[in-house]
């Protein structure tokens, strides 16, 4: 992560790549002595997806507006969860098996309020960012996946 992509007056990392992604890269970044609690949510692709066996996945994005829209997640969860870091990273292009598609660091001064945060971006993230996510599948054939997801409203 380049430190001049940090967005906002708390310098919250969000950005997305095609190279692979550091998970202890953001941790690094939002562990600080304010912060008792580190929460660090990975998505990762699975090999097997309702009984059918997944290849890699595949991520497009509409750049500008996902950018946008994860800074407008990480705004909305510094106003629901008492956030003293955050950074959230997603990949595009092609992710193998194993490998993090999405990172997501949070640091709050207690653990409750970071794993409640943590939930509710990745969940928010899923509905709204436009990003979208093609499974390859083992039989050579692929699908566009859009999940559908409860409202995500915080709840604190």
């Amino acid at each position: 992560m380049d430190p001049s992509m940090a967005t906002g007056e708390h310098q919250d990392w969000v950005y997305l790549t095609s190279q692979p992604l550091t998970p202890a890269q953001l941790v690094t970044h939002v562990t600080c002595p304010e912060a008792g609690g580190v929460v660090v949510f990975i998505g990762t692709t699975r090999e097997m997806t309702e009984g059918r066996q997944t290849r890699y996945l595949e991520y497009e994005a509409y750049e500008e507006m996902a950018r946008d829209q994860l800074a407008h997640i990480v705004k909305t969860a510094r106003e629901q969860w008492p956030i003293v870091r955050c950074a959230v990273a997603h990949r595009l292009g092609r992710v193998d098996l194993c490998e993090a598609s999405v990172v997501i660091a949070i640091s709050c001064p207690h653990r409750r309020d970071a794993f409640a945060a943590a939930s509710w971006m990745i969940d928010s993230i899923k509905q709204v960012v436009p990003i979208w996510k093609c499974e390859h599948w083992a039989d050579g054939s692929h699908e566009w996946i859009h999940p559908t997801i409860p409202d995500p409203s915080p709840t604190p």
